[in-house]
């Protein structure tokens, strides 16, 4: 028996126990007659007490003992004469009668403490040491037990745990996939999944009418903070079901989860927003509703007048920033420069201050008199003490542009607090948006979602203007997850295909499979897929998904721990039927 009990483990009840601890050696300190150490396990910290006045070898051994050795100790617990009121063990101490070395360690390259000294690519490098630091399996205590809870709840409402293939056919899902050689069949390939999409259907005409799966998928995209090559989704599918139906059980599954893990209730009903509307007040499909500064549209008002960069426009935005009349021009010129940054792309901003004595200043002063500035103000709900950010230009660019201006203020003013938590459903998203590179259209989600019943009538004449029977879930502007009510209409699904620039030939190459289903009696169905790693860093209050996945890549696809991916060898290409140039 290596252990008695756990490092996280003892408490005053335990004095007088003899116990057997084994763990790693956090950090040691000698102070003469008496040494101590912190013994690390995943469940917590304990501190071991050597005397040099009653056991002066073992105490000497136990000097010689570096960070990260790994060592067995029998001994009592005693209570400690000075109490540590920050650890959970802090109110005793194990007075080591026997200690054994079962590994020895060389130092860390960084310290493994809840504040480290290493770098992100060095911690990824030595992931296997990173993942001993108390934050890092905080944070994946928590996705085990969101995962947990996701497997209690969808069982309680009769979903089925299937597993679908993870070699699959290549179909253009709207990233590019990861592509794996066929020995046996030479010249040919398998796709890892995007997703489950077409198996998780075929379920649905199986018969299966309640489906899930905690699912690895595979995109081959350019990555950030937020993406990885390889993510996980709660990928989940109904049959003989209505938009609703799937909002509502889905809904009830993150009402669960945050209950269940975090202890947060909701106890309304999520709001839902059109896509057009999110767009219209926040331009974003994703917007974080836990503070305002909603956009205001001052195209007319702004244009009256002869300042050319606004009557040039195709419009003018606005938000207004509660309280920040007092923002000095350092501040204001700030702004500007990191508006005119590259990634932001605006080539300019305009402010509006609503003095505290009732009067404005702005930065187009020449252009406007007090009354204009005053009409603005009342546009946008503006009182004394506010200030008024405007930018101007091509509609969807200028509503990205201020989205992102508005998310960096409120991240500014800490009005983006990461215990806050507002759900949000964004429904009837466009089916259809226009590529100019290609000329055609491609699906905004994917080409098996449905359009809205009452667009079908567009399909033809209008096709941009048709809505698609889909929906995400946003949380705090980070989108927790989506699906739609897919097309389970043989006839639709090719004119679908038709409208996306399928050949019939291509079509029925990539998907003559579920066409040929959907001759067999297919259910009206749909389905929604949460992004793990997102759901349970947002729920973590964090941003990025890296540290709630054990062994992720880094922003250039690459696993520096493994130093994967790697070259192949001369004799494993031949035998692939592969040759490089």
């Amino acid at each position: 028996m290596y252990r008695s009990h756990t490092c996280g483990e003892l408490r005053l009840e335990h004095v007088g126990t003899n116990v057997t601890l084994a763990g790693w050696v956090q950090r040691s300190r000698d102070l003469g007659g008496m040494t101590f150490l912190d013994l690390r396990d995943r469940y917590g910290i304990t501190q071991l007490a050597f005397n040099m006045e009653s056991n002066p070898a073992l105490c000497e051994q136990a000097r010689k003992l570096g960070r990260e050795f790994v060592i067995q100790i029998d001994g009592q617990v005693i209570e400690r004469s000075s109490k540590n009121k920050n650890m959970p063990t802090g109110e005793v101490e194990i007075l080591v009668t026997a200690l054994k070395v079962l590994n020895a360690a060389k130092l860390p390259p960084f310290t493994i403490e809840d504040e480290t000294d290493g770098g992100d690519e060095l911690r990824m490098q030595y992931r296997y040491l990173d993942l001993r630091r108390g934050p890092v399996q905080q944070k994946l205590r928590l996705r085990n037990q969101v995962a947990l809870e996701t497997r209690k709840y969808l069982d309680s409402k009769e979903f089925l745990d299937v597993e679908t293939p993870v070699l699959i056919k290549s179909t253009p899902e709207g990233a590019r996939d990861f592509v794996v050689p066929s020995r046996m069949n030479e010249g040919q390939f398998y796709a890892l999944p995007q997703s489950p999409q077409t198996f998780k259907q075929l379920l649905m005409v199986s018969g299966f009418d309640r489906y899930y799966q905690i699912v690895k998928c595979f995109r081959d995209e350019d990555l950030r903070a937020d993406r990885q090559p390889e993510f996980t989704q709660i990928d989940c599918e109904m049959a003989f079901v209505e938009q609703n139906d799937i909002l509502e059980m889905f809904e009830g599954l993150i009402k669960h989860l945050f209950a269940t893990v975090r202890g947060v209730q909701f106890e309304e009903a999520f709001p839902r927003m059109t896509y057009a509307e999110a767009m219209e007040r926040y331009g974003s499909d994703k917007p974080d509703i836990r503070f305002g500064m909603e956009f205001v549209d001052l195209t007319k008002l702004a244009q009256s007048k002869d300042f050319v960069v606004f009557n040039s426009a195709e419009c003018v935005l606005g938000i207004n920033v509660e309280g920040a009349s007092e923002f000095t021009r350092k501040q204001l010129d700030e702004l500007t420069e990191w508006v005119k940054r590259p990634q932001i792309g605006a080539k300019g901003l305009v402010y509006v201050k609503c003095n505290t004595d009732g009067t404005f200043k702005s930065s187009v002063d020449k252009f406007y008199t007090e009354q204009d500035l005053q009409a603005m103000a009342a546009q946008a709900q503006a009182k004394p003490g506010d200030l008024l950010l405007l930018l101007c230009g091509d509609l969807a660019k200028t509503r990205k542009q201020l989205n992102e201006l508005r998310l960096h203020l409120g991240t500014e003013l800490g009005l983006r607090d990461p215990n806050v938590f507002k759900p949000l459903w964004v429904l009837d998203f466009p089916l259809l948006e226009w590529d100019e590179e290609s000329g055609r259209y491609h699906a905004m989600h994917h080409p098996f979602t449905s359009p809205k019943p009452e667009d079908f009538h567009l399909i033809d004449t209008e096709p941009g203007k048709v809505r698609a029977n889909a929906y995400d879930l946003a949380m705090n502007g980070v989108e927790l997850g989506g699906g739609s009510i897919r097309i389970h209409d043989r006839a639709l699904q090719s004119r679908m295909f038709d409208l996306l620039g399928f050949t019939k030939e291509e079509a029925q190459a990539q998907f003559g499979f579920l066409m040929s289903a959907f001759e067999y009696g297919a259910p009206p169905h749909g389905g929604l897929a949460f992004g793990l790693d997102r759901l349970v860093a947002t729920m973590g209050g964090s941003e990025s998904i890296r540290d709630y996945i054990a062994f992720p890549k880094n922003n250039s696809g690459r696993d520096t721990m493994i130093d994967a991916p790697s070259p192949l060898n001369d004799a494993q290409l031949k035998e692939l039927g592969i040759k490089l140039n």
